[in-house]
């Protein structure tokens, strides 16, 4: 190994978001200081690695920088290495005492400048093995602490330190607000949207119409995929005021799940995946069919048959397109609405317990805010806060009310003068439109067309 003098040095430094959030720790001090000792002591830093945002409780293989250090102590490069506490430099056991192998079979020690370990005897391992526990122990009390401060924010709706606001936003005191100046684009993009059923054409709609005004593609972009634009953070529903109504933007999330794209001048049929065959529950396929005229001319059917009927069964339905579309057409509102109102009539508790549900979940967030303004006892928080999850346990039917939730989403798809707006949809979007409402179409015995199921 090299002398005093000569020894090779890595200063490894890191610091977590949390730490940062709280204390206002920061990388350039731990450096300032790691290098000045290493150039007091004579030392020949032969590196610098810094691991920003990482918690030392987070596994080895998310301190990318504490791995490369570990290669280069390997090769070894490395004699000393710096660190300015021993929570900087790990807050979890199992993976110190991994390191330490490394670092002793390659001759290499560690030293924190402002505290004392002496990590070469017995006696020091116990020590740093001690208050790694005690490190560990405070780290999730920390992590819990700083949960609950979130938790909190989040509950009543306030922004997290560093969170951006999304486009159509501005930060108000700390509260997170439409934006007047760009909100009539947003609204103008859902509105497009649920008129064409298209991410892109609703892109190329708003920077054709806003030019220099409009919004980047990453932006709007977003617009279908952070669930803010429908007041929702977490598990807050009420966030902030919303652009659009839960139950829309999961249908655009659901919509664009199921999006498919046919190849330039190929038909694409509305009814994919939808149909089953009645005799193997296989989905019928697409296939074209020609019959040409005796006066020459040619027509083009599309229809849909099971793949199977030529080689694994007989029989099953051969059935054209715009049948299929016809009794979707002159049946879908109507059967929707029949199942809805028998779905209700069974459930109709589910609503009452719905309204007790959302009153016990109200007072859990006030009781919630009284605790972290230290109105209240931790034992009475405590006891309170078990009784009211018992009994929002109890008032809570999860699978109904969803279900029940999902009817109203599907029956508002059909307000209005959906016929109109279905009319004007390429095949491409109708069937998106009719894979966001039906998980399959059936037939009877005799082939005939005989139901659907919805996608609940």
């Amino acid at each position: 190994m090299n002398s005093a003098k000569n020894k090779r040095c890595a200063v490894y430094i890191r610091v977590s978001t949390e730490e940062q959030h709280l204390n206002g720790l920061s990388l350039p001090a731990q450096q300032k200081a790691l290098t000045d000792y290493a150039n007091q002591h004579g030392y020949s830093i032969i590196d610098v690695y810094a691991d920003e945002g990482i918690s030392a409780r987070k596994s080895m293989k998310n301190r990318k920088e504490l791995l490369r250090l570990l290669e280069d102590v390997k090769r070894d490069k490395i004699d000393m290495i710096l660190v300015t506490k021993l929570d900087r430099w790990f807050r979890n056991i199992k993976d110190y005492n991994i390191t330490e192998e490394i670092l002793q079979a390659h001759n290499c020690n560690w030293k924190t400048i402002f505290e004392n370990y002496d990590s070469s005897t017995a006696n020091g391992q116990m020590v740093i093995n001690i208050m790694l526990s005690v490190n560990q122990a405070e780290c999730d009390r920390t992590s819990e602490r700083i949960k609950a401060v979130f938790d909190y924010k989040k509950s009543q709706g306030k922004v997290i330190s560093g969170m951006a606001a999304p486009y159509g936003y501005v930060v108000v005191d700390g509260y997170i607000q439409k934006d007047p100046e760009v909100s009539h684009i947003i609204y103008d993009a859902y509105d497009y949207y649920f008129k064409c059923f298209s991410q892109r054409k609703v892109i190329e709609y708003i920077r054709d119409k806003y030019g220099d005004k409009a919004p980047s593609v990453y932006k709007l972009d977003k617009l279908f995929k952070n669930e803010k634009y429908a007041g929702k953070f977490k598990d807050n529903y009420n966030f902030c005021e919303p652009y659009i109504p839960l139950e829309h933007f999961n249908r655009i999330r659901s919509i664009s799940q199921t999006k498919t794209y046919s190849k330039k001048h190929e038909h694409t049929f509305i009814f994919s995946s939808l149909l089953r065959c009645p005799i193997c529950n296989s989905s019928l396929t697409g296939c074209l069919k020609r019959h040409k005229h005796k006066n020459g001319t040619v027509s083009t059917y599309y229809r849909y048959r099971c793949a199977n009927k030529l080689n694994g069964h007989y029989g099953g339905p051969c059935i054209t397109e715009h049948v299929v579309e016809n009794y979707m057409i002159e049946n879908v509102f109507e059967i929707l609405r029949k199942e809805y109102f028998e779905f209700d009539v069974k459930n109709k508790s589910a609503r009452k317990r719905k309204n007790t549900s959302r009153k016990i979940e109200e007072e859990i967030s006030r009781l919630n805010s009284m605790f972290q303004k230290g109105r209240i006892t931790e034992d009475f928080y405590d006891s309170e806060y078990e009784r009211l999850q018992a009994d929002l346990s109890k008032s809570t039917d999860k699978s109904t009310l969803a279900v029940i939730e999902r009817y109203s989403e599907l029956l508002g798809a059909f307000s209005g003068n959906w016929l109109d707006m279905y009319s004007r949809l390429d095949n491409e979007h109708k069937n998106v439109f009719w894979k966001s409402i039906i998980e399959y179409i059936y037939f009877d015995e005799n082939n005939k067309l005989s139901g659907f199921k919805f996608l609940i």
